[in-house]
């Protein structure tokens, strides 16, 4: 089987999460410079078979667009035109950022660990893939 992947897309930083080959577990990937995604993506879909990609789209509590949802509109355009043959889909990514600086914090890092933002995106894109996973098992 192929791996599904989950992006955090950001202003400055991405986190990037993959599963298992056999699609059970999610694991943080990585974070890149939001610039270097697209050639990050071409390289790691030419080395590992993905069959899917999730985007996080960011929106308020009540369903209104955020001030990031144009940009991550933009870069899913970018996506499809760039991998035609991989379904992209859109997912809620609210609360995912909160829900990463609380797991870091129950994981037990100190506070200058969970500082680091790329590891907080990293996190937030894993959570998000997982979250995925378990609504498609249902």
């Amino acid at each position: 089987m192929a791996r599904i992947l989950a992006i955090d897309y950001g202003l400055k930083r991405t986190g990037i999460a993959v599963t298992d080959p056999l699609q059970i577990i999610a694991t943080g990937l990585t974070t890149v410079e939001s610039p270097k995604l697209l050639p990050f993506l071409k390289e790691y879909v030419r080395t590992e078979p993905v069959e899917l990609i999730l985007i996080g789209e960011p929106k308020n509590w009540d369903d209104s667009d955020t001030h990031a949802t144009n940009m991550v509109r933009h870069i899913m355009q970018r996506l499809r035109k760039e991998f035609p043959a991989i379904p992209l889909l859109g997912v809620d990514e609210r609360y995912t950022s909160k829900m990463a600086s609380r797991a870091m914090i129950e994981m037990g890092l100190k506070k200058k660990q969970r500082q680091n933002k790329a590891l907080v995106d990293e996190i937030a894109a894993t959570i998000m893939l997982q979250e995925y996973l378990g609504r498609a098992g249902q």
